[in-house]
């Protein structure tokens, strides 16, 4: 594997950053994006392996084709973008939180799988990551499965559009990653339990768990068109 290219957009932390350590265990040239080129540069040394850092906004619709220039040749793009606006109460959850939501995570996946075609293998793939906010009826989370379903909705028909380039989707469930920082330690551990409690497999996923996802869709040639679930069945529960 160690002429395939990975590149993963948002990989310096959570599950990309996991992702990236799972695929250099697999022999992948991996180079990993984010904004934040100290926090990036200390995501690299974590990792051992063929890893390079390119430091870029997938926000900053205009930089992007640039930002793929430095990039070079890829093989496989995985777009594991973070988001957590557009949360709430139907009945009264702010729009203007909704449509950050979608700029920052729905577009931002659209616009860097378009800038990213000139420089992608015509064998290779792109992985975007959704959430199974776009499965799960949970109150509350409207905005987010919206958000999230828009991105999934992206596999099957830019997996026909863009033959034979493989398309596909990740949509996680509640795993234990730093975006739920926003809690403190104490607030988390019963947050936790209480999606244990819900969840079949009887806890929350770990970001290993969506990286080892992540791999099988870019190693396996003969899925395309595909969103795997991989959210311990939360979404079955109520």
């Amino acid at each position: 594997m160690s002429s395939q290219h990975v590149v993963i957009i948002g990989g310096s932390s959570g599950i990309g950053l996991a992702a990236a350590a799972h695929l250099l265990e697999k022999g992948y040239r991996v180079t990993i994006t984010g904004r934040d080129a100290a926090k990036l540069q200390a995501a690299a040394q974590s990792l051992d392996g063929d890893v390079a850092t390119v430091t870029m906004d997938a926000a900053d619709l205009a930089g992007l084709g640039k930002a793929f220039q430095a990039i070079g040749p890829l093989d496989h793009l995985v777009l594991a973008l973070g988001g957590g606006h557009g949360a709430g109460p139907f009945a009264t959850v702010d729009l203007a939180d909704v449509r950050r939501g979608f700029e920052q995570k729905t577009l931002a996946h659209f616009a860097c799988a378009q800038a990213c075609l000139p420089h992608l293998s015509k064998q290779g793939s792109i992985t975007f990551v959704s959430a199974v906010s776009a499965q799960a009826a949970m109150p509350g989370t409207a905005g987010l499965g919206a958000i999230n379903a828009a991105i999934a909705a992206l596999a099957p028909i830019l997996a026909v559009e863009l033959k034979p380039v493989r398309v596909n989707c990740v949509s996680p469930g509640v795993v234990d990653t730093p975006w739920w920082d926003f809690l403190t330690a104490e607030q988390k551990e019963p947050t936790f339990a209480g999606f244990a409690a819900r969840t079949p497999v009887g806890r929350v996923g770990s970001s290993q768990e969506i990286a080892d996802a992540i791999a099988f869709l870019i190693g396996n040639g003969f899925t395309s068109g595909h969103t795997l679930i991989c959210d311990g069945g939360i979404r079955l529960g109520q």
